[in-house]
């Protein structure tokens, strides 16, 4: 019901990589983004490598991740990745995930996603502060 009380009113997180670029929530205000991977936990696989695969290493438990994009601006969810194993790398998966970015958009990410730098997208990503360290 909620699936589609959203989709009823527009706000669904669009689920096709390849249609971000078009999507009206992605273009209200500016075509600011911020891209994120998100992990939640899950009962342990009963195969030895399905259990592999879906161990996370930062969260030291079994896991389930998704890419979401969100508008910066209305701080809504922009585009929602399909649920993939934990083990995978937030950078791995947004490469797998054709995402069409809006024209002149800019990209806020985390360090997860070092060296992802989609064509045609302006991307920021935050810097330590060495005197913060001390």
């Amino acid at each position: 019901m909620l699936q589609q009380a959203l989709r009823d009113m527009g706000q669904a997180p669009e689920r096709e990589a390849r249609q971000v670029a078009h999507n009206p929530v992605a273009l209200e205000g500016t075509p600011a983004l911020a891209i994120d991977g998100t992990e939640r936990r899950r009962q342990p696989p009963p195969d030895a490598t399905q259990q592999k695969a879906h161990y996370s290493g930062k969260k030291k438990t079994h896991t389930d991740k998704n890419i979401l994009l969100v508008n910066e601006h209305t701080s809504k969810v922009v585009y929602l990745g399909p649920t993939i194993a934990g083990s995978m790398h937030d950078k791995k998966a947004a490469d797998e995930a054709p995402i069409a970015y809006p024209v002149n958009a800019t990209l806020n990410k985390d360090t997860g996603f070092q060296g992802y730098e989609p064509a045609g997208v302006l991307t920021a990503q935050p810097k330590k502060n060495p005197k913060a360290r001390s």
